[in-house]
């Protein structure tokens, strides 16, 4: 299956997601693959069996979002000098999120901009992190705060990476597809609902479903000024959660769980789901294991972390709250009251 991007505005690109076995790819110049040891162990001889080009450099970089940083970019950066990549050369980004987000941002730095492709191996990447061209690593004040829209040249989506995958993984993978269901595809929920995911056939329907979805609101809104920020709903309270934990206790997606169980609090509260509502969501993300609670130490300091939020603007916070399942609102007008409320009710228990 082929589900193409087309962006009008403002990049004007347009590019190929194959979602099927990995094809043979020729190119006509040097290519760097950018991965870390995990990767490399379990999938790499066959990634190299697939490729031809004038030279193929393997760049290894350490396993972690805790290494999402500009060091491990400036790593990446010094290797490509020594190999002596030109413009016309071509970076391969061969992991999960962590490394498509800083395999783009690199190949947007180098020389002002080099292309490169995207082949996720995990179903995170697959499902979201690899569509749409979102580049970026983290510093201490907050998550993706350094970045750049870059898209890439072509995604190609193969579901057999997945048979490595560890479970907590596979589980983070699901929490980007609920996301998605909830905010735009009641129909799909329902899917997810019903669905046994260790099919796989079942499981490339359902990664398909994601990316169809994605790559819509992508060619709607490139640089995430309207309808795309809705793809970021449980982000804004699970990035706060994540830099809380130092990117070491949850993986992203775990994140993204209880961010969604705490926007979906906040939206109970506002009138805009009901209450039998926001326990289908959280019946589906413990149907796969994905954590529903985060005690929260000091909420007005977890409030204060909001304003790194990249969706704040003006000193205000823009919240993506589901209406019901299927739909969603994006309001920057909530009381901090009424957020704090909420915060407080994730407090830790004295």
């Amino acid at each position: 299956m082929t589900i193409p991007i087309s962006i009008s505005s403002p990049s004007s690109c347009t590019y190929d997601i194959v979602i099927d076995a990995l094809p043979d790819l020729t190119f006509d110049r040097k290519v760097a693959i950018v991965t870390n040891p995990t990767i490399s162990a379990l999938h790499l001889e066959k990634l190299l069996s697939k490729i031809v080009a004038n030279e193929i450099k393997v760049i290894t970089i350490p396993d972690g979002e805790e290494y999402k940083t500009m060091q491990t970019i400036e790593d990446i950066l010094n290797e490509l000098f020594e190999f002596k990549f030109d413009r016309k050369s071509l970076l391969i980004a061969f992991g999960g999120g962590v490394i498509g987000d800083m395999t783009g941002f690199t190949a947007s730095l180098y020389q002002r901009g080099v292309d490169f492709i995207q082949i996720p191996t995990t179903l995170l990447a697959q499902v979201d992190a690899s569509v749409g061209g979102k580049t970026g690593v983290n510093n201490r004040y907050g998550k993706n705060l350094i970045g750049a829209f870059y898209q890439p040249k072509a995604v190609y989506i193969n579901p057999s990476f997945l048979s490595t995958l560890p479970k907590r993984e596979f589980g983070a993978g699901v929490a980007e597809m609920i996301k998605m269901a909830v905010t735009f595809d009641s129909d799909f929920f329902e899917f997810l609902e019903k669905s046994d995911l260790s099919d796989e056939k079942t499981l490339a329907e359902a990664i398909a479903k994601s990316v169809a979805i994605k790559a819509s609101v992508v060619n709607q809104d490139e640089k995430e000024q309207g309808i795309r920020a809705a793809l970021n709903y449980g982000h804004t309270f699970g990035h706060v959660i994540e830099n809380e934990t130092k990117y070491k206790q949850y993986l992203h997606g775990e994140a993204v769980a209880i961010g969604m169980v705490m926007a979906n609090r906040l939206a109970v509260k506002l009138g805009f789901m009901e209450l039998s509502d926001e326990k289908r969501v959280a019946e589906l993300l413990r149907k796969y294991n994905l954590p529903t609670s985060y005690e929260i130490s000091d909420a007005q300091n977890f409030y204060e972390h909001f304003f790194l939020d990249k969706k704040s603007f003006n000193s205000k916070i823009k919240f993506i709250l589901p209406v019901g399942i299927g739909k969603h609102v994006m309001p920057t007008n909530i009381e901090k009251s009424t957020v704090i409320d909420i915060l407080l009710e994730f407090g830790i228990k004295r």
